[in-house]
C-alpha cells in the first residue's frame, strides 16, 4: 500500500539513510546533496514544513518511509503550472510505488490545489522515470539536447 503524507521530524533518520545514495543523487538536480547527512534531512524537513506555495510529502510503502514527492509552484506566465519532482529509495525501485504516489499527487494537484497543468523533467538516461510518467498519463513534449550539465558532462 502506498500513501503520501506530510513530512515530520521523525522522518529525519530514515530520510538521511535512504537519501545518502549516489544512484539517487545522480538522478536529481545538484541542490540534492551527496553525501546526504542527518543535518541535510533535518534542514529539508524544516524547510518543507514552513509556509510555502510548494507542496512536499513523504512517500510511504507499507507504512515505511520510502521517498519524497513534491509539486512546485511556478510563477508569472507559468502560474497555472506545477512541476512534479520525486525520488524513491533504491531498495523500493521496481515495485510500482512511484506510479501510485504520482497518481495520488496528481489528484491533489488538480483537485485540491487547482492547477491547470503538471509537468516533470527527466534526465535522458533515466528510462525508468520516463516509463513511470508515461504510465501516469504524461506525454513527452520534447527533448532538450545538452541542456543539463551533471557530474561533469552534458
Amino acid at each position: 500500500m502506498v500513501r503520501v503524507r506530510k513530512l515530520n521530524k521523525k522522518d529525519a533518520q530514515n530520510l538521511a539513510l535512504i537519501a545518502n545514495n549516489k544512484n539517487i543523487s545522480d538522478n536529481l538536480r545538484d541542490l540534492f546533496p551527496h553525501p546526504y547527512t542527518l543535518k541535510d534531512a533535518e534542514w529539508f524537513i524544516d524547510f518543507s514544513n514552513k509556509e510555502s506555495l510548494d507542496h512536499r510529502w513523504a512517500i510511504e510503502y507499507h507504512c515505511e518511509f520510502s521517498g519524497i514527492i513534491g509539486l512546485h509552484v511556478k510563477d508569472d506566465v507559468y502560474a497555472q503550472n506545477l512541476e512534479l519532482g520525486y525520488w524513491l529509495g533504491e531498495q523500493y525501485w521496481g515495485k510500482s510505488i512511484m506510479t501510485q504516489a504520482i497518481d495520488l499527487v496528481l489528484k491533489i494537484g488538480f483537485s485540491e490545489i487547482g492547477c491547470h497543468r503538471i509537468y516533470a523533467s527527466v534526465f535522458s538516461f533515466n528510462k525508468a522515470s520516463f516509463r513511470v510518467l508515461e504510465k501516469c498519463g504524461f506525454k513527452n513534449e520534447g527533448i532538450s539536447e545538452e541542456a543539463i550539465f551533471k557530474n561533469g558532462s552534458f
